[in-house]
């Protein structure tokens, strides 16, 4: 019985020290990895770690960097496979299991040399550097050192950017020309006669200009960025545009159609193909249209206009003509939208007690796109913020063109962006306490563009109004439903472009039959889908992936679901694939149900 005990306190022993060697080689990993996302990301992704190696510097963009990237990423993917994850927790497991399917991910793209097209018109070092004093910690006089040190870097990057550009051209791996003419644009606009007007020096503009530090970056911008900046849209007017191709279609590209496959799993996380995201687009555009017209009913322009009309087609196109050009929907000044998305702002925020038990400490505001990206920028995005380094989250509002920025979709807008959209998710997702700093720093498309879609569905429930919540108003109501139907639509016009041959026009024309968009937003959301393929799918597959779940929690619990808890529940992960979300909130909801008898 002696010999017994011994080596049952043997084996415990063995077994306690083969988890607690798992434990230290995963999180030996989950630091090896977010030090790679470091070195590829370090203005984002310098909060999350303890050795900031990158401080004042920008990333490399050369092949050579991005070779060593992926042979890193290789070296971790293997450590991985050599983890006995039975012996892990189940936090550290799962953050394993998302750093395995990350890399993965991005191992796959890798051959599609994604980073040879790294310029459209919402994205590429015309477009983020210039909001860099945005993203940048500028809290301490070393901190703006480090800004300007990292300003002196721009240079490298841009040359860098023109390299792997010239690489594409060779290689016939070009973007459609459509979604550069904007970038040329941009990119001029940082070739500024005074460098006070350019946005690099924005930090330093409350400074008097005989301030050391705003000197040097004075000097910095004129000597160095501005004329990087003037090469780079030289090349793009002169080189890269007439290299571009007229097709849109990013099939219709080197990489064909398994370009556009990749970019659906990558962004919905989930093995779906073009066709059923065409359909599934289709079928939502059936639902909402059917709503919209609904609410038309409820309109006054309905009881002067509407009952005069023969069909419903007929109606729909007179209101949103009416829509778009009546006045009364449109703000006359820049500062009456920003002002009028504040007062959306404060009204919502008490709000969020009857949604949630948990809420973050971190503030958020709402500041306008910045003036040179405005006019090709979509209708608004949300910025992260930190409290560690001192910077609110931002809901960024397109205060350009006014009259293409109706005042019907506002209430949409504020909870998806604000709270308790983009900010709440964001925040309470960088507030995670206890686990890996790995997990704070990943984001996945479909959960968090499908949690922003569900908030604005969530403006049903909270208010005065008894039955419409915050759209008692049915032009604001026609508002949710518009924004809803144009998430659903691009689930028809992202996949008709990129796999089924639609033209620009075609996917225009689509997008104003069925929605009540200005021609503004339409245009630049079309650029948008065929500059970043894919990505616009991700809010309407995740949002009905948390409306299945709720509902099936909801008929499970009966009267024993807590709303509050559930939402509690669906942050607690963070940001996650669709499938690691479904499976946890079915056990969550199972255990629920015993608890509940």
């Amino acid at each position: 019985m002696k010999q017994l005990a011994t080596l049952v306190a043997a084996c415990v022993m063995a077994l306690s020290t083969l988890a607690q060697s798992a434990a230290e080689e995963a999180s030996q990993v989950l630091d090896q990895y977010l030090m790679l996302e470091y070195m590829r990301s370090p203005v984002w992704m310098e909060k999350y770690v303890d050795q900031k190696i990158m401080a004042g510097r920008l990333p490399s963009e050369a092949p050579r960097a991005y070779e060593d990237h992926y042979r890193r990423q290789r070296q971790v993917l293997e450590r991985i496979e050599r983890i006995e994850r039975d012996q892990l927790d189940d936090d550290t497991r799962l953050s394993i299991d998302l750093v395995e399917y990350k890399l993965e991910l991005s191992l796959e793209g890798s051959r599609l040399y994604r980073e040879q097209m790294p310029v459209t018109s919402i994205g590429g070092p015309q477009y983020w550097l210039p909001q860099l004093g945005r993203f940048s910690k500028l809290q301490t006089p070393r901190d703006y050192d480090l800004y300007i040190a990292r300003l002196g870097e721009i240079p490298r990057v841009l040359d860098e950017t023109i390299a792997q550009m010239r690489l594409g051209i060779e290689n016939g791996r070009v973007p459609p020309r459509v979604i550069i003419e904007p970038a040329v644009a941009q990119a001029r606009n940082q070739v500024v006669a005074r460098p006070m007007q350019s946005p690099f020096y924005q930090p330093f503009a409350s400074r008097s200009p005989d301030d050391p530090q705003a000197r040097a970056a004075f000097a910095v911008i004129e000597e160095q960025v501005v004329p990087a900046y003037q090469r780079f849209a030289e090349f793009l007017q002169d080189e890269y545009l007439p290299a571009c191709r007229e097709t849109v279609g990013i099939s219709q590209g080197v990489d064909g159609i398994a370009a556009y496959e990749f970019a659906l799993r990558e962004h919905t996380t989930l093995e779906i193909s073009a066709d059923e995201v065409h359909q599934i687009g289709l079928d939502e555009v059936a639902r909402i249209r059917a709503e919209m017209m609904e609410t038309i009913r409820r309109t006054d322009w309905f009881e002067t206009n509407g009952s005069q009309l023969s069909d419903d087609d007929s109606m729909f196109d007179a209101f949103t003509e009416y829509l778009r050009t009546d006045p009364r929907f449109y703000f006359e000044t820049e500062q009456e939208l920003l002002d009028g998305y504040r007062a959306l702002s404060k009204l919502i925020d008490p709000e969020m007690v009857k949604l949630f038990t948990s809420l973050p400490r971190m503030p958020y505001g709402v500041a306008p796109i910045p003036r040179f990206a405005a006019r090709f920028s979509p209708t608004a995005y949300y910025y992260s913020g930190s409290v560690e380094e001192g910077r609110a989250g931002y809901f960024m509002a397109n205060t350009s063109e006014l009259d293409q920025r109706p005042t019907y979709d506002m209430v949409a807008l504020t909870l998806h962006e604000g709270v308790p959209g983009h900010h709440l998710q964001n925040a309470l997702h960088d507030e995670m306490e206890g686990l890996h700093p790995v997990r704070r720093s990943m984001s996945f498309t479909a959960f968090g563009e499908g949690w922003g879609l569900y908030a604005e569905r969530l403006g049903l429930e909270i208010g005065d109004d008894p039955e419409r919540g915050l759209y008692a108003d049915p032009y604001d109501d026609f508002g949710r439903l518009n924004f809803e139907i144009w998430r659903a639509i691009r689930l028809v016009v992202d996949s008709g472009l990129h796999a089924k041959g639609w033209t620009r026009q075609e996917a225009i024309d689509y997008m104003r039959a069925n929605s009540g968009a200005t021609e503004r937003n339409i245009t630049s959301e079309i650029d948008r889908y065929i500059g970043w393929p894919g990505q616009a799918t991700a809010y309407k597959i995740g949002e009905l992936k948390i409306r299945e779940l709720r509902a099936h929690a909801e008929q499970m619990l009966g009267d024993a679901f807590d709303l509050r808890a559930f939402h509690d529940e669906l942050m607690s992960l963070g940001s996650v694939p669709l499938p690691v979300l479904e499976d946890h909130m079915r056990r969550w909801t199972e255990t629920q149900a015993r608890l509940a008898g």
